[in-house]
């Protein structure tokens, strides 16, 4: 049985708080970039130790968003977004007193990479496709997502001014305090009844996982997420020290990263309104297209700020519209069941991808003094992604069996 439609106040209120709460968890991570550098010249750390710590971050975002996808859809979102966000602070605070790389691993590394699976989009948009029936999903996943986007362009300024003025480990008590007050808004995201069935018909959360892992289009869709992860994660984490080597200004890298955040608003809503309007595989597939092309053409002219804030705005356009798309795919092919823990499998590929983004690009800079080997690879992996998208067969799992058991 599918979800019922819920009255106007309480769906824009519960919209407003799953990205509200997206806003918040993606924002801080959209800033690791503008903490380099005061970090390494601060701790005296290599950009790769600065670096491991972001990517054992999103590596153990993607181990652990399958198990919270699977607590969230037996117990339901909201606990887990509470329990992720008091998490989320704790480890902003203790990334404060870090007074060793070892340290600056554990808290922003793994307490914050744990937090981000019960806080982000994994978490909040298995919870919205739940309580919202099908005519009305892509609408709530639209608005959130733009919600959330805005919250990171908010995010940058605010963070950048604050490092302005303030020492980096004051800046990491106030976002922490932040979050924390931020925790009650997950009451708005509990489900009022236990889901229905996927399409598959799959009556136990094993039985849909291994449906899924037999499914091509699955792998496929985790493969290729992988290429969204590598791309975002160096970007975020690596371009504003790329900026500043091709001899702009830190502020100048900082407003990159807004213009990212502000176009994402848009990208975000545009995907989350394409769905059911347009084939999700399609939009996907030139969405990385695009993103190769956009970054080809931006290493092979000399840096510039106009040039950077075009390349910035487009990258940003197409930044996180890929996750509601994803998240489209999954429900479409398997049902809302068990989107949480199915997406989560997804996304595990997309945080393996991060994890080598940030990590090499780090690795690679500190042997080879620049940054164009990695461009070039996250240009071959969208390009690759953008190929296995449109292989990807989006019938739903349970037509896909009754067709081959009709066939002679």
């Amino acid at each position: 049985m599918e979800a019922t439609s819920v009255g106007a106040a309480q769906r824009w209120g519960i919209v407003i708080a799953g990205g509200v709460i997206m806003g918040a968890a993606l924002g801080v991570r959209h800033t690791q970039g503008l903490f380099m550098q005061p970090v390494v010249v601060d701790q005296g750390w290599t950009r790769e130790a600065f670096g491991f710590a972001v990517a054992i971050q999103n590596l153990l975002w993607g181990l652990a968003q399958p198990f919270t996808g699977m607590v969230a859809d037996r117990y339901g979102a909201g606990r887990v977004v509470f329990a992720g966000l008091l998490v989320y602070a704790s480890g902003l605070f203790l990334m404060a007193d870090a007074a060793s790389a070892s340290q600056f691993t554990l808290t922003n590394g793994m307490l914050i990479g744990l937090a981000l699976s019960g806080t982000a989009f994994g978490t909040v948009y298995g919870a919205l496709s739940r309580i919202f029936p099908a005519d009305e999903r892509g609408w709530a996943l639209a608005i959130a997502g733009a919600i959330g986007g805005l919250g990171q362009f908010c995010m940058v300024p605010a963070v950048q001014g604050l490092l302005d003025h303030l020492h980096w480990t004051a800046v990491c008590s106030i976002l922490g305090v932040g979050v924390a007050v931020l925790s009650p808004l997950a009451v708005f995201l509990r489900e009022p009844r236990r889901p229905a069935d996927g399409p598959s018909g799959a009556g136990s959360v094993g039985a849909a996982i291994r449906e899924a892992f037999a499914h091509r289009g699955f792998w496929l869709l985790n493969i290729g997420f992988f290429a969204c992860g590598f791309q975002l994660a160096f970007i975020a984490t690596h371009m504003p020290a790329y900026l500043v080597d091709q001899g702009l200004s830190v502020h100048q890298g900082a407003t990159a990263l807004a213009c990212i955040a502000l176009a994402n608003v848009f990208g975000m809503y545009f995907a989350g309104r394409s769905i059911g309007q347009l084939r999700t595989k399609h939009v996907l597939a030139y969405a990385y297209l695009t993103r190769a092309l956009a970054m080809l053409v931006f290493i092979s002219f000399p840096a510039s700020a106009a040039g950077t804030y075009v390349f910035a705005a487009l990258m940003g356009f197409l930044w996180l519209g890929t996750a509601p798309l994803t998240n489209d795919l999954v429900v479409r092919l398997f049902g809302v069941r068990y989107v949480a823990t199915l997406f989560g499998f997804v996304f595990f590929g997309h945080q393996l991808g991060s994890f080598l983004g940030v990590w090499l690009g780090g690795y690679v800079y500190d042997v080879y003094r620049s940054y164009d080997l990695l461009w070039l690879v996250s240009v071959a992996v969208g390009l690759i992604a953008a190929l296995l998208h449109l292989g990807i067969n989006d019938v739903p799992a349970v037509q896909g069996r009754a067709v081959a058991r009709s066939r002679p």
